[in-house]
């Protein structure tokens, strides 16, 4: 399949009237997707995207397209060269590199392309890759700076040895599917009385676990932890998410403030970019929960790239391994991520709370599920309500787990008049 050509498209939509995706740090969100279309010459098209909380998305836009040539007259045959062919170029590297808006272009290219592949096949891209042998999932990644942490041969040993039970693992999968937590009770924009409603809500409909968003005022947390916890009850898992609010020693100091409604994780407690600050943060937090237990550090999605992911789990800073489908260059950088989390035992839990994110971040999981950890143990993707409308082939959620997705490709594809309707700043949303 040879890649004729690359459209690219300004999608935004207005999540700030109602403060849907609201936090500490980002109060004001419209959710956005820099969104591209790859076409062959057999006349195959594959959809991929990055995801924005609005200003900005343009300039991503303009770096897909800026990044079109290195793959029109190109074929897709080998999707690890496909990928490295867009984070290896010398003059497009110098902006980076790997990291920010070209890595999130990159990011775009490359799902768009797995999607093509998937939907060509005619299976979901988590079961392409799931049925890959072991030394096609190495050769996919880019061991360039790994090395030290995993090698390519201990990469392939550990997915030889998850290769029995990858039947059955599909199996229950599509049988009873992947389980998932809530952010969309937690909204930090919410008022009392809709987080308490739409906590309960998230309860009835079978989730284990929910996230509260923290980190704007201490008290306001207080009270609002307190009283999710008083709706759901013990059992049922909160974490919260500061979204890079704290320095260090203010995020130790206010969750030790939040450790008596027993929080699962913080996410996200400082700087992503501060390794041995969430390492610290870990330290100060391994005993400050109800009798002891650990109040968990998670991070990863806004960390830049596989690098940075290898130092958080050699310096030991993180509990939880949060990845995103596009903030690092898409799905074959994932795979070295999941690689890397599966080597320090780290569970994966995805981030996945802007448009779209859900669709793809469930392939990841599912695909790690059956070829890599091969566990569930404490794993859940994030899922948030809104949105899924606009796509082809949307999430389907039953009793708090991800039902496997069944449809060819990535999940990627927006209907063609939410596409029309929602681009920006022409389209009738934005009139």
């Amino acid at each position: 399949m040879i890649v004729t050509s690359v459209d690219s498209f300004d999608i935004r939509f207005p999540t700030s009237r109602e403060l849907d995706g609201s936090d500490a740090m980002n109060p004001d969100p419209d959710y956005s997707a820099a969104y591209v279309v790859l076409r062959t010459d057999d006349g195959h098209e594959g959809h991929g995207f990055t995801f924005t909380i609005g200003r900005g998305n343009d300039v991503c836009r303009a770096a897909i397209d800026a990044l079109a040539p290195l793959v029109i007259g190109r074929d897709l045959d080998d999707l690890g060269e496909f990928g490295r062919r867009l984070t290896h170029d010398s003059q497009f590297r110098w902006l980076g590199p790997e990291k920010g808006v070209m890595h999130l272009a990159a990011a775009a290219i490359v799902n768009a392309a797995w999607d093509l592949t998937a939907t060509a096949t005619g299976v979901p891209v988590w079961r392409y890759l799931s049925a890959l042998d072991p030394q096609q999932l190495v050769d996919l990644v880019d061991w360039r700076y790994l090395t030290d942490a995993l090698t390519p041969d201990e990469a392939l040993d550990l997915l030889k040895a998850s290769l029995p039970g990858r039947t059955e693992r599909a199996a229950h999968l599509e049988r009873v599917g992947y389980p998932a937590y809530t952010t969309s009770a937690g909204w930090l924009g919410y008022d009392d009385a809709k987080l308490a409603r739409l906590a309960q809500e998230a309860v009835d409909a079978g989730y284990t676990q929910i996230k509260l968003k923290v980190g704007a005022d201490l008290a306001d947390d207080i009270r609002r932890f307190a009283l999710t916890r008083s709706v759901v009850g013990p059992d049922v898992r909160i974490a919260v998410d500061a979204n890079q609010r704290w320095d260090v020693g203010d995020a130790i100091a206010w969750m030790t403030a939040l450790a008596p409604y027993d929080p699962w994780w913080i996410e996200e407690p400082t700087s992503p970019d501060d390794v041995l600050g969430h390492a610290a943060v870990r330290r100060a937090l391994a005993t400050a929960g109800p009798g002891g237990r650990p109040i968990r550090v998670a991070t990863g999605e806004h960390v830049a790239n596989r690098v940075m992911f290898k130092q958080l789990l050699q310096a030991e800073a993180v509990d939880v391994v949060q990845l995103d489908a596009c903030r690092v260059a898409g799905v074959t950088e994932n795979v070295a991520i999941l690689l890397l989390a599966a080597r320090f035992g780290v569970p994966v839990c995805p981030h996945a709370g802007g448009v779209g994110l859900c669709e793809l971040v469930q392939h990841l999981s599912m695909f790690d599920y059956v070829a890599v950890s091969g566990s569930l143990d404490d794993r859940v993707i994030e899922y948030v309500d809104h949105l899924h409308e606009h796509f082809v082939d949307p999430v389907v959620i039953s009793r708090g787990a991800y039902l496997a997705p069944r449809a060819p490709g990535f999940s990627a594809r927006m209907h063609a008049d939410s596409l029309a309707r929602y681009a920006f700043p022409d389209g009738a949303a934005w009139r």
